[in-house]
């Protein structure tokens, strides 16, 4: 088993930048590729970032990539979403995953966070 624990949420306004971190308890964390996801009200969660177990590949939804940048680090079991010019489009809860090599689809982890909330206003 995996536990993972997210924080860093909150309101900002639109152009202000916040960091999101998960930190993973469990089974060997440096084992699992992890990815963050998303899900808005009223919409099916999505897909937002992933990186692979040694932190040297990652991957973006579009609608991200080139303000938001995910890292990880394994001597602390956590990861972090660097998430700037932030727009209203990117209010959601935040979730952390774990799977064994990542990917860009929710069936690809086996284990989920409970998420962080993020507002964004205009």
């Amino acid at each position: 088993q995996v536990q993972l624990v997210e924080s860093g949420g909150g309101s900002v306004q639109s152009g202000g930048s916040l960091r999101l971190s998960c930190v993973a308890s469990g089974r060997t964390f440096s084992n699992y590729g992890m990815g963050w996801f998303r899900q808005a009200p009223g919409k099916e969660r999505e897909f937002v970032a992933t990186i692979s177990w040694s932190g040297g590949m990652t991957y973006y939804a579009d609608s991200v990539k080139g303000r938001f940048t995910i890292s990880r680090d394994n001597a602390k079991n956590t990861i972090y979403l660097q998430m700037n010019t932030l727009k209203p489009e990117d209010t959601a809860v935040y979730y952390c995953a774990a799977g064994p090599v990542g990917g860009t689809m929710r069936y690809e982890y086996d284990y989920w966070g409970q998420g962080t909330q993020v507002t964004v206003s205009a």
